[in-house]
């Protein structure tokens, strides 16, 4: 088979995830070739997916959009659309972070949830006084 590609691909076997139908369908998958401009996948079994898809790299902490260039039984191919790269969902790339701030957050709302019925048992009083 001729090389068609600009760039030699390097060979890896990262987990990665491609998500679908907006958002409402995803797939695992083995990225065991990854550059710039695309990738191979490799799935568990055969699968059918549309020709655009994103592509959720969590070892890199990022999403790229996707599109099917090649399928072949278990593997598909993907180039990478240059524009649309979206940040990564996990602010800064710290998960211990990430979980010390949600921790953060709920405790915040439980402070506002207080606050909130301390202000309806003042409404209430308030009116039953009239």
């Amino acid at each position: 088979m001729e090389e068609r590609r600009s760039l030699l691909r390097n060979k890896s076997f990262l987990q990665g995830r491609i998500y679908f139908n907006n958002r409402r369908s995803s797939i695992d998958c083995l990225i065991r070739n990854f550059t710039e401009v695309g990738a191979r996948l490799k799935f568990s079994d055969s699968v059918t997916v549309p020709e655009i898809v994103e592509l959720y790299v969590p070892n890199r902490e990022e999403m790229r959009r996707a599109k099917v260039e090649w399928r072949v039984n278990d593997e598909i191919g993907v180039s990478f659309a240059e524009e649309v790269r979206t940040p990564s969902i996990v602010p800064d790339g710290a998960q211990g972070d990430l979980q010390a701030r949600v921790l953060a957050l709920e405790e915040e709302v439980a402070v506002l949830r207080r606050a909130l019925n301390e202000l309806r048992i003042g409404i209430r009083k308030h009116h039953g006084e009239d």
